[in-house]
């Protein structure tokens, strides 16, 4: 049954709740709401029945109700709060599990456990179950980073302990890890991995004894800070011995077998076009008018397979990272370098081999003929998105620089308005998110935050690599073989439900059924916001609503393109699916389609998508982490400045606010003084008391920043009030300095989404294929 929410019900079922072992009548519950006459009494009844007949109560002979026996144990992952309690995520449809201080059995954050439930979800409501973890099956925390404070001497000789280590991570920070001596030996104040050998216990609820594996340098040494998150999340930032020797043995220049079976495409007029910065050159395009007034579009990409054999020590180190991770100031490559800067990356007047996929389209955006085939390259020029989009903006020194590739630039540029035409007409959603990029000087601290404008050249890239990606995709599913597609699921009915919610409080309507909802409905949304304040609160609730993009065997489709067919083709030297790509099209070229062959892929890729997916994940959680931290700290010297702001998130316990150079910060709930506030959960706002003053979503305010911390990757800030706001808000101020610690938060937890908000992700080149 579809539970709509209802007061009474949920509030009768909450007295139950709250004491399970009790048996109640229906006047006992009646009297206990303070609900008074026959009207009041039969709506109980009712709700009584409805409970009963969901099986949330029972009723015995004397026409006492109790709280049903609860019999569920469920497995998942327990996600720790700073405070000792926590939540266990057991389905992706279900409400989290909320997990009281007694009841964690000492699990630290990310354990998997067995949990048993000791209070029902009450689904007419917004209170989630609550359980009791009985067993830990898995410790998720193996290694640990945090700043190291040693023992004295005395103390060192009569523990055995060189002192502990204390993490930066909030849901971490009250396990310190005392550090065994029989591991290397840090100084004071260094970032230490440490290796977990014991965990809390009834003995020591809180500690932890480890041995140290590895010192990243002090704390304050410049980079320290970003390689405290890289390790913190496993990321690997060394390459082992053997991966680099296989790396040197590999030669620097095309080699004459290098070519077998290649075509030559060396004279065609082919050029890269990636960001100022980059190193790594993935893919290389060109274009050209045909007589038939159609364009030919060739998408050649570096062939890595070629040089990173399946087995070999280069392609399990590949494996286990699963792809790049791009970091502020510097990339933690899936190659060596050896390979992706040199022999694999496609630089300007060398002969490198790729995997070219020429496409025939036509003035509408059909591609009409196709050609997926091994090459050879030679590039003609390294272009960046600046000079390309000053010279397609009519800059007079570039163009004359640049004159013989002018020609096919602006054709380049042609071809992607009817892409991106196609695309939008068949209900492709384009998110245009304001994009970061963090300046640090030579010791790696923020100096500036500018924001990234996409020109027509980076949109004319992101066309042509969508366009390879589904031509490849569908070639290889019409051959009805095994293949490895980038999907992008249906979203969630109840998500698309809230979204629609959302939206019409902006007074945005929504034409469509959220059982039935197709990207056309999303794209017509984003269209009514565009270049409006509140784009960006609409845009980040509408990416909540979707499913995440993920990896997969079966071609599930890509909803956010709107594409029946998709895979990753284009980044083989940054993403292992990519590569995987490359290795199926070899095989089904060289080998043939046969049985054997399909089963040797169809056994492979299952294992391949899950875990490139959690790496890609885990990757985008570094990359966000690090942003946050550098925002942070580019923030720390402007305490007391004032700053515009949009309204980005409204929750329980307060507010984010996003500036315009996308650092995000929470108002709490407990910094507003001028009235009591309270969180409408279906407005998604917060309403004072007394003044009835309402703060929603995508609305903007003023703001003063009061903390920035850069070790918790956090920013507070205050409003910025009306002077007899102010008045009132420095007299409540005072009352509560003056009044005795309460010990208690003004806020309440909600275990439905105790996720509190969606991050920028400020990644370099591949932030909008990630996200597609």
């Amino acid at each position: 049954m579809e539970f709509e929410k209802n007061k009474l019900i949920s509030d009768v079922l909450e007295i139950f709740r709250h004491y399970p072992d009790r048996r109640y009548t229906a006047q006992q519950i009646t009297d206990l709401l303070r609900l008074h006459g026959k009207t009041a009494y039969n709506r109980i009844l009712k709700a009584l029945a409805i409970l009963e007949g969901e099986n949330k109560i029972t009723v015995n002979n004397n026409n006492q109700f109790k709280l049903a026996p609860i019999n569920q144990t469920v497995t998942g992952t327990f996600r720790a709060n700073d405070r000792g309690f926590g939540f266990v995520r057991y389905d992706e449809e279900e409400p989290d599990i909320f997990i009281a201080r007694p009841n964690t059995l000492h699990a630290i954050n990310d354990d998997e456990v067995e949990v048993k439930i000791v209070k029902p979800a009450n689904p007419w409501g917004d209170n989630g179950a609550e359980g009791q973890i009985t067993k830990i099956l898995d410790h998720g925390v193996k290694k640990l980073v945090g700043e190291f404070m040693p023992y004295s001497e005395i103390q060192a000789r009569k523990t055995g302990l060189l002192g502990y280590v204390h993490s930066y991570e909030k849901k971490l920070a009250n396990n310190p890890v005392f550090i065994k001596n029989t591991g290397i030996s840090p100084q004071m104040g260094d970032m230490v991995q440490v290796e977990i050998i014991s965990y809390p216990s009834d003995e020591f609820p809180r500690s932890m004894l480890g041995i140290a594996l590895k010192t990243l340098g002090n704390k304050d040494n410049p980079g320290v800070d970003e390689m405290t998150i890289v390790y913190q999340n496993e990321v690997k930032d060394e390459f082992p011995n053997e991966v680099l020797q296989e790396a040197q043995n590999i030669p620097d220049q095309l080699q004459p077998v290098d070519w077998q079976g290649r075509r030559d495409n060396t004279k065609q007029q082919v050029v890269t076009i990636d960001g100022d910065d980059s190193k790594d050159f993935d893919d290389a395009v060109t274009v050209w008018k045909l007589e038939n007034g159609n364009f030919h579009l060739g998408v050649h990409i570096a062939d890595v397979s070629h040089y990173v054999k399946v087995g070999s020590w280069l392609d399990r180190e590949a494996y286990e990272r699963g792809t790049s991770t791009y970091l502020v100031d510097r990339v933690i490559p899936m190659l060596p370098f050896r390979l992706s800067n040199g022999i694999c990356s496609l630089n300007p007047q060398e002969d490198r081999c790729t995997l070219s996929c020429d496409m025939e389209i036509s003035s509408t955006g059909q591609i009409l003929h196709h050609e997926i085939y091994p090459s050879v390259i030679r590039s003609q020029a390294r272009l960046t998105y600046n000079n390309v989009n000053k010279i397609l903006d009519g800059d007079p020194l570039l163009r004359q620089e640049y004159h013989n590739l002018v020609p096919m630039l602006e054709e380049m540029a042609q071809l992607h308005e009817i892409l991106f035409k196609m695309r939008h007409q068949r209900g492709a959603i384009d998110f245009e998110e304001t994009e970061a990029q963090i300046i640090v000087d030579e010791n790696g601290k923020p100096i500036d935050i500018k924001l990234r404008e996409r020109g027509t050249a980076e949109k004319m890239i992101e066309s042509f690599m969508l366009a390879a990606n589904e031509t490849v995709a569908e070639h290889y599913n019409k051959m009805h073989v095994p293949f490895l597609y980038r999907v992008h699921e249906q979203p969630d009915p109840d998500k698309v439900k809230n979204f629609f919610e959302m939206a019409s409080s902006f007074g945005l309507s929504v034409a469509g059924n959220a059982q039935d909802v197709s990207p056309k409905m999303f794209q017509a949304v984003l269209e009514k916001v565009a270049d409006t304040p509140q784009e960006a609160v609409i845009t980040t609730m509408l990416l909540r609503s979707l499913q995440q993009a993920k990896y997969s065997p079966d071609p599930l489709g890509h909803f956010g393109l709107a594409a029946t067919y998709y895979t990753h083709f284009t980044s083989p030297i940054r993403r292992y699916p990519d590569l995987m790509v490359h290795r199926m099209i070899h095989s089904y070229a060289q080998e043939g389609t046969a049985l054997p062959i399909q089963e040797k892929w169809n056994e492979r890729l299952p294992e391949v998508a899950v875990h490139t997916s959690a790496c890609e994940r885990k990757s985008i959680d570094v990359e966000r982490a690090v942003d946050d931290l550098k925002k942070a700290e580019y923030m720390t010297d402007k305490v007391g400045q004032e700053f515009d702001g949009v309204i980005n998130s409204v929750t329980s316990f307060g507010m984010f606010v996003s500036l315009e150079n996308t650092v995000e910060g929470l108002i709490h709930i407990s910094n507003m003084l001028d009235d009591y506030y309270e969180f409408h959960e279906q407005e998604l706002s917060l309403v004072g008391k007394r003044t009835h003053k309402t703060y929603t979503m995508g609305e903007a305010i003023r703001v003063r920043l009061i903390r920035a911390d850069a070790q918790q990757r956090q920013v507070d800030f205050e409003l910025v009030l009306k002077p007899e706001e102010q008045k009132r808000a420095d007299e409540e101020k005072k009352r509560r300095l003056a009044a005795k610690p309460q010990g208690r938060s003004r806020h309440r937890f909600n275990n439905k989404n105790n996720s509190a908000k969606t991050k920028n992700n400020n990644s370099r080149k591949n932030k909008y294929e990630r996200k597609l």
